[in-house]
């Protein structure tokens, strides 16, 4: 009886690696794919003495690469279907590194460096993708909300690459060379891509399917709204934190404090999703509340301040995507697809317009006045994700005949 039982023993051990890898190479595609926006943003102080745009600037630049990612979606998403998850994968790596190299030779003018960031958001839609297909594949559902938490700790951990980029490349060697070790790092993550191998079957008729409902709109105008807060964090930390003295090294090491923070929040909310049975859409709204408080607090002169916002701001305001996709693909599983494209369509359009708005209110008020504007924003979100929550619990009248 014992060797019935010890001859396959291996395949259970295969079994438990195979969630772990699949893990592992989600995050090392989205980290690489994502790479070049938050350097942008890590490097904005560098950047825009020689390229000559403002903060301002700095937020069409991070628009117009969420907007591209945003068109880019739905392509890509068709491309992962056609071939394989671990196909476009290493296509996404290949172009991020291609657009990091690309701006370190040939970015000699704003225009340019636009143009070259938009290359790189194509990159980004191919990982998100490919990841997120990777993940769906290959993890069990008892731990989706950890893999999904942990993958999405990998966009505030691109951001630490960014701050530390900063005092360890960008104030010694240049910026551009920064870019260039961004594209040496991205190319690093092909090998921990998963090989082309069969993973469950797809079930049949898992379709795209369903309409929109009122709880799903609801989601997605917050995450609009929270997107759009958020994404400032990782903008706009740097460029605001010299304004108020501090050297160009400490103001990114502000950076890699908060993304230090978010990765780890990111991944323990995650693993406390798994853990509960409800409740996941107001949590996120308790989420955005206290962080809507530590991007006040960014507002305020002081040291103490500017940590304790650096702290509640990427540890609440900014951790709570995965933790929406987690809940929203749990409460619709007839229709996963279709429920998450609404509110993924949510968080693109904030990447967009968030940048774009904020940076022109800190060009034209001051950055005090743009973080206020981005904890309103953060606040009304908040408020929103609940008025979500109470509608997706409620119950469905049972239809009668």
């Amino acid at each position: 009886m014992s060797s019935t039982v010890s001859d396959p023993a291996p395949a259970p051990r295969a079994a438990e690696r195979r969630p772990l890898r699949a893990g592992a190479g989600a995050v090392a595609t989205t980290v690489a794919c994502v790479l070049p926006v938050f350097l942008v943003g890590g490097l904005a102080v560098q950047m825009g003495e020689d390229l000559g745009f403002s903060p301002a600037g700095l937020g069409l630049a991070v628009s117009v690469y969420f907007g591209v990612s945003a068109l880019a979606s739905v392509p890509s998403g068709a491309l992962v279907e056609r071939l394989d998850p671990a196909t476009v994968a290493r296509a996404g790596i290949l172009l991020s590194a291609g657009s990091m190299l690309a701006v370190a030779t040939l970015a000699r003018s704003y225009p340019v460096l636009v143009g070259l960031l938009a290359l790189g958001a194509a990159a980004n839609a191919l990982g998100q993708l490919a990841s997120n297909a990777t993940l769906v594949r290959h993890v069990p559902p008892r731990r989706q909300g950890l893999s999904f938490g942990v993958k999405q700790a990998a966009v505030p951990l691109s951001t630490l690459l960014a701050g530390l980029a900063v005092p360890t490349v960008a104030v010694t060697a240049g910026w551009r060379w920064a870019f260039v070790a961004g594209a040496v790092a991205g190319l690093a993550a092909l090998p921990a891509v998963p090989g082309r191998e069969d993973g469950p079957a797809r079930p049949a008729g898992a379709r795209r399917a369903g309409g929109a409902t009122w709880a799903l709109v609801v989601v997605g105008v917050a995450a609009t709204l929270a997107a759009a807060a958020a994404n400032a964090l990782g903008t706009f930390l740097v460029d605001s934190a010299a304004g108020r003295g501090l050297s160009p090294s400490l103001a990114g090491l502000t950076l890699t404090l908060g993304s230090v923070v978010c990765v780890a929040a990111r991944v323990g909310f995650g693993w406390l999703a798994d853990r509960r049975d409800g409740g996941h859409v107001a949590l996120v709204a308790g989420m955005l509340a206290v962080g809507a408080v530590g991007v006040v607090l960014l507002a305020l002169g002081g040291t103490l301040p500017l940590v304790a916002g650096v702290v509640l701001g990427f540890g609440l305001g900014w951790a709570w995507p995965g933790l929406m996709t987690f809940a929203v693909a749990r409460l619709h599983p007839r229709a996963p697809a279709a429920a998450t494209s609404i509110t993924q369509t949510g968080v693109y359009a904030g990447g967009c317009l968030g940048p774009l708005a904020l940076g022109a209110t800190a060009e034209a008020f001051g950055y005090p006045t743009m973080w206020l504007a981005a904890a309103a924003a953060m606040l009304l979100a908040s408020a929103l994700m609940l008025t979500a929550a109470r509608l997706l619990t409620a119950p469905t009248p049972t239809p009668t005949r």
